[in-house]
């Protein structure tokens, strides 16, 4: 069966892939920036790659007519102000287009939108499922509530709250009540539902038996993590003052952020279980999954991050944009030492950031990603995905990967910090030279005073760094 998987980067395209793969399909991968898109090397006889942008018509020309089922996953909650028309567009052209072709069904992950004051995130959800369920096609729609999983953007909230915050003082919204669902029970859903009859041209809540509110979940993350947290709530933190709260404390954007904050005012309650008796799946409970999401993060088996996707920072273009690292109009801080040991160089680069640190200066990286997030920025707090690997298109602290190969010893990082210009971080290993290279493109008188105000720490900072990656540390 051909299958066509749109949003397969994301957080849950990336998990079902394999899935489809595994169960026999043919599955054709559309993404907006194939440089992105690295899938295991085995599954690579059974898919197919698109680069298509949503938003552009004519690119979806590329979709092949003898789809038999598609999956709609894609959503810009968070890369625009005016989210809620670029969604609403880009359903009308994905609708339009699959109409023409012979795809049988198609199946869309939305959000539970039982209430009816909905909050404009869930209400734009609602509106792309209304746009997609107008197709020739038959329409599958699963809504949920919040999404337990080792790399969620849920789960990865509420472990920065837990883990830093021992006292909370929070806004009201944390009374609501939802009902959440762990992430192989929504990739069950997902999978189990391809052509099945009884599921055509209706939607369906899922989530497990648990219905708690944002509060009892973080009590509840807590007691997992054997942590002793208090929390109150207060009924005068308003909507902005809450988003703040959580762009500050947690690694989320601002955006995400205020649509978050915005959508817990709404309770995500299940109407009915219906759907678990039709596909034959009891959803483990929410505590099993959070239990499941730390057992993957203890083996260092996070298979997707929402950190990786463009939603966790400001940036609007194609990271393929800046793979090329500009030569003219730059300052440049390039640094040279030879290795004393190959292997351990290399493996101190493909484990930089993260809990691993930037090996030298960590306080002044930790002020410089204080200092972003003062401003807007994304900070240090995505931390990285893999602790051992590095994939192009992974966050990686206020970086981006742009370039990464192992054999050839090279890694590209660009800078998605705020800056008044733009800049980008090689390591590379010649013959036996660790050559690192500091770039930055200024963008007028501003971008200059910067470069020159910061240029003395890059002699501690740089100098260091280079020096602990050339050394080879023996046990």
């Amino acid at each position: 069966m051909k299958i066509l998987l749109t949003g397969a980067t994301g957080y849950i395209g990336k998990r079902i892939l394999p899935l489809l793969v595994n169960k026999g399909h043919h599955v054709v991968c559309c993404v907006r920036d194939t440089s992105r898109f690295h899938p295991p090397q085995s599954l690579s006889a059974s898919i197919s790659v698109l680069e298509i942008d949503l938003l552009d018509a004519s690119s979806l020309s590329k979709i092949p007519n003898d789809i038999d089922v598609a999956y709609y996953l894609v959503h810009s909650m968070s890369t625009s102000d005016d989210y809620k028309s670029l969604e609403q567009k880009s359903a009308i052209n994905f609708r339009n287009t699959l109409s023409n072709t012979a795809v049988k069904q198609v199946i869309y992950l939305s959000g539970i939108v039982n209430e009816s004051n909905l909050s404009k995130h869930l209400l734009s959800r609602k509106t792309v499922e209304e746009e997609l369920g107008k197709g020739s096609y038959n329409l599958t729609c699963f809504r949920a509530g919040i999404i337990v999983g080792s790399g969620s953007a849920s789960f990865e909230i509420m472990r920065d709250l837990v883990e830093k915050l021992p006292v909370m003082i929070t806004p009201k919204w944390l009374l609501t009540k939802c009902q959440p669902i762990g992430i192989a029970d929504v990739q069950s859903f997902l999978t189990e539902c391809i052509l099945k009859e009884e599921t055509y041209n209706r939607n369906f809540d899922i989530g497990c038996d648990d219905i708690l509110s944002y509060k009892e979940m973080l009590l509840d993350f807590a007691k997992v993590r054997n942590l002793k947290r208090r929390i109150w709530t207060v009924p005068v933190m308003t909507p902005k003052l809450s988003s703040y709260w959580l762009y500050f404390v947690t690694s989320t954007s601002y955006k995400l952020a205020r649509s978050l904050v915005d959508s817990m005012k709404v309770e995500v309650v299940c109407r009915n279980h219906e759907i678990n008796t039709l596909l034959k799946i009891q959803p483990i409970s929410y505590k099993e999954a959070l239990l499941r999401a730390f057992d993957n993060i203890k083996n260092n088996e996070i298979a997707s991050s929402w950190k990786d996707s463009y939603s966790s920072s400001e940036i609007t273009s194609n990271i393929s944009e800046f793979i090329e690292v500009p030569e003219f109009g730059c300052f440049k801080d390039m640094r040279i030492r030879q290795t004393e040991n190959y292997a351990s160089s290399i493996e101190k680069i493909w484990s930089i950031g993260g809990e691993n640190g930037w090996y030298y200066g960590n306080w002044l990286w930790k002020i410089r990603g204080f200092f972003d997030k003062l401003f807007g920025g994304v900070g240090l707090r995505r931390g990285r995905t893999n602790q051992s690997t590095i994939s192009v298109g992974d966050s990686l602290d206020f970086w981006r990967v742009l370039y990464a190969n192992k054999q050839e010893g090279r890694l590209l990082l660009f800078a998605e910090m705020k800056l008044p210009g733009e800049a980008w971080l090689e390591f590379k290993i010649v013959d036996n030279d660790v050559i690192q290279t500091a770039t930055f493109r200024p963008l007028g008188l501003a971008g200059r005073l910067y470069w020159y105000a910061v240029y003395p720490f890059h002699g501690f900072i740089f100098k260091g760094l280079i020096n602990q990656i050339s050394t080879h540390n023996k046990t």
